[in-house]
Parts: C-alpha cells; sequence; structure tokens
C-alpha cells in the first residue's frame, strides 16, 4: 500500500488568476472535436503513465465514445509548432455553477519547456469564460512535483486535503 496526498484547489474570481503569458513558439490550443476519442484515449494513455492515471486504460471503445460525448466535458489539445503536445479537460458542473478540471498534462518531450503555466493559465481561463462561480482541481503526490506548485502560482488555493492507501503496481 502506498501513501497518497491528495490537495484539493480552486479559484474563485478570474481576478485572482496569475495568468502566464504565450511562449514564443508556434503554440495553440484548440478544443477536440467530441467524435475524437482516439486523441483522448491516446493523451490520458501517454501522459498518465507515469502518474499512474490507469482508471480509464480498460475502457472500451464504446466507453471512450460516451465519455468524450458527454455534453458538459470539454477537451482542449495544446499544440506546438502544430505538433500535439498536451491537453486539459474541463467538466461544467452546471447545477453547481463550477468548473472541475479533471486533466491536464503535456507529453513528455514537452515538459520542463515552460509550457505548463501558460496551459494552466489558458485552462483557466477557458473555464472562466462559462460564467462559472469557481474553478477547481485535485491534484496528489503522484502527480508531476510541479503540478501543485504549478497550481498555487496561478494563484489557486488549497481548500481540502486527505491521505489515501492504494496499491500501485
Amino acid at each position: 500500500m502506498k501513501k497518497i496526498t491528495r490537495n484539493f484547489l480552486d479559484i474563485n474570481s478570474i481576478s485572482d488568476l496569475i495568468s502566464v503569458g504565450k511562449p514564443k513558439q508556434n503554440i495553440h490550443i484548440e478544443i477536440l472535436n467530441r467524435t475524437d476519442f482516439q486523441l483522448s484515449k491516446f493523451l490520458y494513455k501517454q501522459i498518465g503513465k507515469k502518474y499512474f492515471w490507469f482508471d480509464r486504460l480498460i475502457w472500451t471503445d464504446k466507453e471512450w465514445i460516451k465519455y468524450i460525448s458527454n455534453p458538459s466535458l470539454y477537451t482542449y489539445v495544446l499544440y506546438v509548432e502544430n505538433e500535439v503536445a498536451g491537453y486539459f479537460e474541463i467538466f461544467h458542473h452546471k447545477n453547481r455553477n463550477e468548473i472541475e478540471l479533471t486533466y491536464l498534462g503535456l507529453l513528455e518531450e514537452y515538459i520542463q519547456k515552460k509550457l505548463g503555466g501558460y496551459l494552466l493559465s489558458e485552462a483557466l481561463k477557458i473555464s472562466w469564460s462559462y460564467n462559472v462561480q469557481r474553478v477547481w482541481v485535485h491534484t496528489c503526490s503522484l502527480d508531476h512535483p510541479n503540478a501543485i506548485k504549478n497550481y498555487l502560482a496561478r494563484g489557486m488555493k488549497v481548500f481540502k486535503n486527505e491521505v489515501i492507501f492504494r496499491n500501485i503496481a
């Protein structure tokens, strides 16, 4: 059993966002077409393999299609020089008027290139465009060591933490 610390963070106003400007590379972010479950699946698998993202690895294509077809889920892809570099998913909890940042990450070859802060800044800006009252995320001790630092540096605040134990291979 591995001890895992999970931190829940939120930001309650776009005015609290400490944004990172766009890097000098040819960079853009596009919303993923809801029919492109293969790219969503690829990003989840490739980015998550180092961080023990395994919940969806057993999903069938039908389950992936159902998931990304959810009208409350939005997936955005980061491109650098027209190559896929990373992504984030947001889930709009309309009943609570909030956005959950469900996943955010970069492919390994794009880590340590000053893209994480920009990607998170854009994820938060896009989240606020849905006219919500709050944006929140959870991260854990299995994630990249800079993940929580990035969330805090963008103006997010820890509102809850917990310790869980999991069997991890």
